[in-house]
């Protein structure tokens, strides 16, 4: 529980007015609504997580709102990204941010850092606030506001979606669990698809940030149970919630500084072996490809490793599909031999990555060579064909 000077903070005229409701809210009241005016709170990222967060933070009455982005919008963000709207396509994300909660509620205090959260300047951000929610959609930077918050002693509000499913909790709170009980070590880069690659309910990340925001509220209030000591998992499909216990680890490691999160992740050894793969193995752009297309070869089969869904959205001419999960778990190995008939092998997929890695198990477990697409049909669309839709 915040403990704040209440009697240096006033609420005025239209505060009155503004939070009426909450005002006559015995678990508020007017004490409760100072507590709010009086409230800090920093929120890593202005994505799906971050737009509802920050919309409801700021409609609430927390006095002060940090915001950390150093994103631009993009029009895939529209689907979830409520913050931001369609005459901010190319702009920066934490402007959109801080123009549409200064809409809801002229009265908060708005700091922008437009930077990318390091463990160089996470204390000295995270220092101010008085409770950090994290927002992001990767695990170096989970760990870094972890152990940042672990190191400051504040509160961590947690939330992760992944396709329909979401989960949420509170770390770092009154003696509760952090990040690391729940996940003592990352998983290896790559194994957890992002968004960008295995989809997302745009209506998901608004149902978790408003758990977030609940949560931050409740801390702030002094009110409620919250969710530390809980994971608290969500599932769309189902419309159904479960809880996790949390505890402490008694021998987790002591966080005695901050670290290089990406090494501690796998992440620049996981590129290190990937331009390793890549420098041995053939690539062609797209424009070569296109080359190939108009020469009217016979000679080579075009495979498209993504999933049937996608080829919905856009496809190359002539390529034939067979799934990357198929090529995984064999099945498809054997199509892929019978389709080949002796002809050259071309493989794409959407951006270059599940392409290549079907390349190198095809040549790992069947001896067959494969030649990978670099960029995808992504990059088709953007250097050949601007009629195919990009996703």
């Amino acid at each position: 529980m915040l403990n704040p000077n209440l009697d240096e903070i006033q609420l005025s005229k239209d505060d009155y007015e503004r939070y009426s409701r909450h005002l006559i809210l015995p678990e508020v009241g007017v004490e409760g609504q100072k507590r709010l005016k009086a409230a800090s709170v920093l929120c890593v990222g202005t994505g799906g997580l971050g737009s509802p967060l920050l919309l409801y933070l700021a409609a609430a009455g927390i006095g002060r709102i940090g915001i950390l982005d150093f994103d631009i919008v993009d029009t895939s963000n529209l689907q979830r990204q409520v913050i931001h709207g369609t005459s901010w396509v190319g702009k920066p994300k934490i402007e959109s941010a801080r123009d549409r909660i200064l809409e809801i509620n002229p009265y908060c205090q708005i700091d922008l850092h437009p930077v990318r959260l390091s463990a160089e300047n996470a204390l000295e951000i995270l220092a101010p606030y008085d409770i950090v929610v994290d927002g992001t959609d990767n695990f170096p930077t989970r760990y870094l506001v972890n152990d940042a918050c672990v190191l400051l002693n504040k509160p961590n509000v947690y939330g992760s979606i992944f396709r329909f499913e979401g989960q949420a909790t509170v770390f770092n709170y009154e003696g509760g669990p952090n990040y690391r009980d729940l996940y003592p070590e990352p998983p290896p880069p790559g194994l957890v698809p992002s968004c960008a690659e295995g989809g997302v309910l745009g209506i998901l990340p608004g149902i978790i940030g408003l758990i977030q925001a609940t949560e931050t509220v409740k801390i702030v209030l002094g009110e409620g149970k919250t969710l530390s000591g809980r994971l608290l998992l969500y599932n769309a499909l189902e419309m159904s919630f479960r809880e996790l216990k949390l505890r402490p680890n008694p021998v987790r490691p002591v966080i005695e500084q901050l670290i290089d999160y990406e090494e501690f992740c796998g992440i620049p050894q996981a590129q290190a072996a990937e331009a390793q793969q890549q420098s041995a193995m053939q690539e062609i752009t797209v424009t070569e490809l296109k080359q190939i297309l108009d020469s009217g070869a016979d000679d080579y089969l075009l495979l498209d490793v993504r999933n049937p869904n996608e080829a919905e959205i856009a496809t190359i001419p002539g390529a034939v599909m067979v799934p990357l999960p198929d090529i995984e778990n064999g099945d498809g190995i054997e199509r892929v031999k019978a389709l080949l008939n002796g002809h050259k092998l071309i493989v794409h997929c959407k951006l270059g990555g599940r392409s290549a890695k079907a390349v190198g198990i095809l040549k790992e477990r069947a001896g067959i060579d494969g030649i990978n697409v670099k960029g995808g049909i992504t990059a088709w669309s953007q250097e050949v064909d601007p009629s195919v839709p990009q996703y």
